[in-house]
């Protein structure tokens, strides 16, 4: 009994300096956030600076949104709700684009970033999206707690019928005490105010769990501290792989952006700041913009003006995005209107929202905060479907 009262004061424990620590890493970039948009707003900063101050309020924003996100994938995976897709996946690609997407952090710090790969490729059944969340965590720890001109390797191989990658690090170390704890939640191995690194320390409990949803394992090793450190994951290779599961689709940077010039697009969404960043968006590339705050707003729109797409909040009083949907196919059935294409823009970003989403009607469920080129991606993908009248 008082072992298991010791263990339940140690969680407990442990979620208070959390809620502590999250309360620090919450607020630190909203304070960044406000304070550079307060001095931008009442113009005392030098024409020269405002770029900087742009800089500034962006990377905190990205900093704020990825709290957010991992917060809530750990509530997925604590519900049970995480869903991933099967797709045939090439290690050594994913592994890569993680490589390449950090290698400019550790050029900042002088840090080699070496990836060794073999030769034949390395093909596994996952989620693409979250294995490249799996190596990103990692390869980015090991450059965050890696010194100034440090080395990072990455290699993948292949042992039997496993895949391995390995993030190997003569960074900071892990001290052996704290070793077996590394994966669990709530936990870092610096819990005090002096602490010289950021995060909320939910990275590694998440890849631990992500990496158990692709039926594999991860492991950490440390001489201890200050001697750097070895993080192994290993999945499995299947003997055959299914004809119906394909090959996954990486995102490439660099690629031309897609046009969205003369789509009518409907936004709906009755927060007016959000409905102007969509509009500015779109319509900088082309787009022709009504907008509507409200679902009965939206269907008069339709009516009045038969857009080519419409892009809807779900959460709004009185109709939400839901309601929109239902009724507006249903006023296609009953017109025999073409089929309008609906995305769904939201802040309701989990698994069981998408398939909501869809189910009522939508053919895109997209969750914010969304970037302006994953937007332009995602609407492009609807001009096709467009035909008008000569």
């Amino acid at each position: 009994e008082r072992t298991a009262r010791q263990a339940a004061e140690e969680a407990n424990r442990a979620k208070d300096e959390f809620l502590a620590m999250l309360s620090h890493e919450l607020r630190n970039p909203l304070s960044s956030i406000l304070g550079w948009a307060t001095l931008l707003r009442a113009g005392q900063m030098p024409l020269e600076r405002a770029a900087h101050a742009l800089e500034v309020i962006e990377r905190n924003a990205r900093v704020e949104a990825q709290l957010v996100e991992s917060l809530l994938d750990l509530s997925r995976i604590s519900a049970g709700k995480l869903k991933l897709d099967d797709e045939r996946v090439h290690v050594a690609s994913v592994v890569e684009a993680v490589v390449d997407s950090l290698r400019p952090a550790a050029d900042e710090r002088a840090i080699t970033l070496e990836l060794r790969v073999p030769r034949t490729p390395v093909i596994v059944i996952g989620d693409s999206g979250r294995l490249q969340q799996i190596f990103s965590n990692l390869v980015a720890n090991a450059v965050k707690f890696t010194s100034r001109e440090g080395h990072v390797q990455v290699r993948v191989n292949r042992i039997g019928s496993q895949a391995q990658i390995q993030v190997i690090d003569d960074g900071a170390g892990i001290d052996q005490e704290f070793l077996p704890h590394v994966f669990d939640r709530f936990r870092q191995a610096e819990t005090a105010k002096t602490r010289a690194h950021g995060g909320l320390g939910l990275g590694l409990a998440i890849v631990r769990e992500l990496v158990h949803a692709h039926h594999g394992s991860v492991i950490a090793e440390s001489p201890g501290k200050g001697r750097g450190s070895t993080f192994t994951v290993t999945l499995p290779i299947p003997a055959v792989i299914p004809s119906h599961i394909e090959p996954a689709n990486l995102q490439v940077a660099g690629t031309e952006e897609p046009s969205t010039a003369e789509l009518r697009i409907l936004i709906v969404d009755d927060d007016a700041d959000a409905r102007e960043l969509i509009a500015l968006v779109l319509g900088s590339r082309g787009a022709l913009i009504q907008s509507a705050s409200s679902a009965s707003e939206a269907l008069e729109s339709v009516r009045r003006d038969a857009p080519d797409l419409i892009i809807a909040d779900i959460g709004m009083p009185r109709e939400d995005g839901y309601v929109l949907i239902q009724r507006l196919r249903t006023l296609e059935r009953e017109r025999s209107l073409k089929r309008l294409s609906a995305i769904a823009l939201t802040a309701y970003a989990s698994t069981s929202d998408r398939d909501q989403a869809l189910a009522a009607g939508y053919d895109l469920h997209l969750t914010k905060p969304v970037g302006p080129g994953d937007l332009l991606m995602a609407v492009a993908k609807f001009r096709k479907t467009v035909q008008r009248e000569p």
